[in-house]
């Protein structure tokens, strides 16, 4: 299975099974990164990290400082699609990590990016 990722009429089709979703609070500028694995047809949350707090972003219970990161594992059902939204006020955009690598997703001026399971044939 793959990850395709939608922007307007284009859609990427990246060749995973587990990836990093990562970017930064707009407001607080803290960075946050989310594990997932393709289960099947879904997307499945497996541990998020926040490189701190701030208003509105306190690590849930539970969480475990590792390295200057709050590290968690979300409690949150399967998805069928991520909805990533979009801003010009970001500083850093939204970065899909796999295999070692990053790279950063496009910016779809002010409309969300739709990510999902694909069919890799």
């Amino acid at each position: 299975m793959s990850l395709c990722v939608v922007s307007g009429l284009k859609t990427v089709v990246h060749t995973v099974s587990f990836f990093t979703l990562s970017w930064s609070h707009s407001v607080e500028k803290t960075e946050w990164q989310e594990l997932w694995k393709i289960e099947k047809d879904k997307l499945v949350l497996k541990e998020a990290r926040i490189k701190g707090s701030g208003a509105g972003m306190e690590p849930p219970e539970k969480s475990k400082l590792i390295e200057g990161w709050w590290v968690y594992k979300p409690k949150v059902s399967p998805k069928n699609e991520l909805i990533l939204a979009n801003s010009e006020i970001n500083i850093k955009n939204w970065n899909i990590c796999y295999g070692g690598k990053c790279q950063e997703l496009p910016k779809n001026k002010n409309k969300p990016l739709k990510l999902h399971v694909c069919d890799s044939k």
